[in-house]
């Protein structure tokens, strides 16, 4: 059997740049894991297409860069020449220039990145002692009448957070705990300011947070000893820092997280919200109710009223009266109706009689008599000779009806309406 490699004579063969460059290839993606890598961005380029093309170096050495469109689009760094950055990908062999690159997955900022790298180091440490765990979070009370807010009493998350609370008409109380909530020993105020809240002992909960900012803005709310100060408070917490899509050590240790401070005010509310919201409804269920309760009670009492006054002898007489009244009224109607059929019925009788009488049939009979003794005489021969005819008769006095029964020299006569002249035919 051959080996790869070699020729059909069993000599070593030379291996083509495409082979060559894609065992390169192989060595290099499958021996050197993604990672991060610190540099100075250069020769950056951006293409029409999305993509974008770079150098990372530093003092020693240079490397080739890029990162694709969908990456680019999820970053907030925006690249320039001479940034520091630190960048997270893995590395690839372009086969047609047989150059490897650094394909780019995340851009961080160099400060940045160091944080970052200190914030997953801290989140791993502390998870793995519990400080994390849902079985240790408090539920939080669902109408708490006294809130304590940890934050700076001059930022607007006080504002934001006041507003929405009074626009949602609660009613319980809010205490404003002032502290630092970013610079030098802001992490140690906000966790002194938890632990004077549990001692003060008037708090069904707790709210700590802040407006949105940078990492290293929102960065005490991630050092250890505030996540350990909010682990460890007896009352229930919440996590209100930044925006939605900011993440501290806090809002893993908190109870519960909010999005925003706005956001922890309308979680806190909400429940009385619903309750005022149920309140509101059964009021005006139970007025409507009361309404519809009077309302049949009043229909039920003037019923009775109306049925007692029918029951009373009075009442009872003026019934009989119209009783009476009502049935003198339907036997007159009866007598009337009776009476006008009889009339109709005679008058229809006597036309049948006058039709079928002796008279009227001789009457007809007459007409008709007459009417045949016209046509009659309509058709006899005096009739026809008034009209201007003639009647032609031979010898014997018979009717010539044909010119072919009259010889030539016959004698005929012609009679006429007023008498006969004798002819001879030619």
């Amino acid at each position: 059997m051959k080996r790869p490699g070699l020729d059909d004579a069993g000599a070593e063969r030379p291996a083509s740049v495409t082979e060559f460059t894609r065992r390169v290839k192989e060595l290099l993606e499958a021996g050197i894991r993604p990672g991060w890598v610190r540099g100075e961005v250069s020769n950056l380029r951006a293409q029409a297409s999305g993509h974008f093309y770079f150098s990372l170096k530093d003092a020693g050495a240079q490397l080739s860069a890029v990162m694709f469109r969908g990456d680019a689009a999820r970053q907030t760094v925006k690249l320039r020449d001479g940034l520091q950055v630190v960048v997270y990908g893995e590395v690839s062999v372009y086969e047609a220039r047989g150059q490897y690159q650094l394909i780019v997955r995340v851009v961080v900022d160099d400060g940045v990145g160091r944080l970052q790298r200190e914030f997953e180091a801290l989140k791993a440490r502390l998870a793995a002692e519990g400080l994390f765990e849902a079985a240790r979070k408090r539920p939080i009370p669902a109408l708490p009448r006294t809130v304590g807010f940890i934050t700076s009493p001059t930022g607007a998350a006080v504002q934001d957070f006041a507003r929405i609370v009074m626009r949602r008409g609660w009613r319980g109380r809010i205490v404003v705990l002032p502290a630092k909530v970013q610079g030098e020993g802001a992490a140690a105020e906000l966790a002194a300011m938890l632990q004077l809240a549990a001692e003060l002992g008037i708090f069904d909960l707790l709210v700590i947070g802040r407006g949105g900012g940078s990492l290293e803005d929102l960065w005490a709310f991630n050092e250890e000893v505030l996540v350990r100060a909010v682990a460890a408070c007896p009352l229930p917490v919440i996590s209100a820092v930044g925006h939605e899509i900011d993440f501290t050590l806090c809002d893993f240790a908190a109870d519960v997280r909010a999005e925003t401070p706005s956001a922890a005010a309308e979680l806190i509310t909400s429940r009385f919200v619903d309750a005022a919201e149920r309140a509101a409804r059964a009021a005006e269920t139970l007025a409507a109710r009361t309404d519809a309760g009077l309302r049949d009670a009043a229909a039920a009492l003037d019923h009775a009223r109306s049925r007692l006054r029918l029951l009373t002898p009075s009442a009872q007489i003026e019934q009989g009266f119209l009783r009476l009244d009502d049935l003198a009224n339907r036997l007159g109607a009866a007598l009337r109706h009776t009476t006008q059929e009889r009339r109709t019925r005679l008058g229809e009788l006597r036309a049948l009689l006058a039709q079928r009488s002796p008279a009227r049939r001789v009457e007809l009979e007459s007409h008709r008599l007459l009417a045949l003794w016209k046509r009659l005489q309509a058709a006899s021969p005096a009739s026809v000779l008034n009209r201007g005819f003639v009647i032609i008769k031979d010898a014997a006095g018979r009717p010539v009806t044909r010119r072919a029964a009259v010889a030539p020299g016959a004698a005929v006569k012609a009679t006429f309406a007023d008498g006969d002249v004798g002819l001879k035919a030619d």
